[in-house]
């Protein structure tokens, strides 16, 4: 999206100069609400690091259609993959928000052992397509090109075998201070559950190469602890790329 954009908008199609981009009825309606008009600007993004704009070359009351002149395409950020714990709906949907606002390459809700006693808890078909709304709404709101994969929820196990190899730590207070920490790319960083990590899932999160990092002694919410988290990640592998220039 550019300056003269006034609004950017979210579709899967493929953009190639002078396609014409069908819009959704939601999307027709927020035009409406913009009070934009044909032949006005728009931008889009497809959330795989494609940019591109055009123009409105048609507006009806449920579709509008925007006609591609120009296309970019953004390299994707270093990756960083978060597994969230699942847990309360609402927590996990603003959670959301913020990870693909910090750029997260990917989205994987572990049903920890503290999981199953939340109710209501974000699980199922339904939340995620809700989860995915929400990131799509928070890409285009931050101007950002590229959406986080998102994952089912998985166990433990199966999302710790599910982890690429680089540099895999896990949240946690008695750990070592994350930024003290030697870091490569890609990363993993897992938070774990309201009430903390059992002994046993620590225990095999370490087998399984992750290190047990501190981003404060005070006890936080698990969604305040990912966005810390994750900028921690962020600023420690731009630091490194930067050194290893």
């Amino acid at each position: 999206m550019t300056d003269s954009d006034r609004a950017a908008f979210y579709s899967e199609d493929p953009f190639t100069v002078g396609a014409q981009i069908a819009l959704s009825e939601s999307d027709a309606s927020h035009i409406t609400v913009l009070r934009l008009g044909v032949g006005e600007r728009v931008g889009l993004r497809d959330g795989a690091g494609h940019i591109a704009s055009g123009t409105l070359v048609r507006l009806g009351r449920r579709n509008a259609l925007v006609e591609v002149d120009r296309i970019a395409e953004v390299p994707p950020p270093l990756p960083i993959h978060l597994l969230v714990p699942v847990a309360d709906r609402d927590r996990m949907l603003w959670l959301a928000e913020k990870a693909a606002e910090l750029n997260v390459a990917s989205w994987r809700p572990v049903l920890w052992h503290r999981s199953r006693s939340v109710s209501p808890r974000g699980d199922g078909p339904t939340f995620r397509n809700k989860v995915r709304t929400r990131m799509t709404s928070a890409l285009l709101q931050s101007r950002s090109a590229w959406l986080p994969e998102i994952f089912p929820e998985a166990t433990p196990e199966r999302a710790m075998a599910a982890s690429p190899e680089g540099s895999r730590v896990v949240l946690e207070a008695s750990g070592r201070a994350f930024g003290a920490i030697d870091v490569s790319e890609p990363m993993v960083v897992a938070v774990g559950p309201e009430g903390g990590f059992d002994a046993e899932e620590l225990d095999g999160l370490q087998a399984a190469g992750f290190r047990l990092a501190s981003i404060g002694h005070s006890i936080l919410r698990f969604e305040t602890a990912a966005v810390a988290g994750v900028a921690v990640a962020r600023a420690l592998l731009e630091a490194k790329l930067i050194s290893d220039r």
